[in-house]
């Protein structure tokens, strides 16, 4: 299956505008920074300090989802073939070049891309196949459990304290 012009459109507008795409290989889901590069999205990671992305495989699939800039609702959502570029290659250096613009708060800028040849993984995600329907459901994921707590009764002794505040700052 391939994509339609329109389709093809949508997904590299929607994917170049959007800061993070959501990516999703045969692990979770995860939020990526990229750059979008003769026609499929680039992700780089897999290294120290850099974001990681288990579940993402050379030569196979992850479907990709892009919210909104301004919303942060889901615009498109598209299928992509995952292919792992080689260090140093023609391909490999268009995408870093494009990379190391977006790349923020680096520790060593200098020496960022050959740090990136030795340590990290590029992967193209190029797109085959697109959606724009919305979901049924909420596709909201189920909150780990965790021993925090964001909310707990407000003491008995707090209004009366806030109120003497209030009269005494008149």
């Amino acid at each position: 299956m391939t994509l339609s012009t329109l389709e093809l459109a949508l997904v590299e507008e929607a994917t170049k505008k959007s800061g993070l795409i959501w990516v999703r290989g045969s692990g979770a889901d995860r939020a990526l920074w990229h750059a979008w590069v003769d026609g499929a999205a680039h992700v780089l990671g897999d290294g120290p300090g850099e974001q990681p992305f288990p579940g993402l495989a050379d030569g196979g699939a992850a479907e990709v989802t892009v919210r909104s800039k301004d919303k942060g609702g889901r615009l498109v959502a598209w299928t992509a073939a995952v292919r792992e570029l080689a260090p140093r290659g023609e391909e490999w250096q268009a995408a870093v070049a494009e990379l190391k613009g977006k790349r923020l708060n680096a520790p060593d800028s200098e020496e960022m891309t050959e740090r990136w040849a030795r340590e990290c993984r590029l992967l193209r995600l190029e797109p085959v196949a697109a959606s724009t329907d919305l979901p049924g459901g909420s596709l909201a994921a189920t909150p780990l459990g965790s021993p925090a707590v964001t909310r707990r009764p407000v003491p008995a002794g707090l209004p009366k304290l806030l109120l003497k505040r209030k009269k005494s700052a008149r």
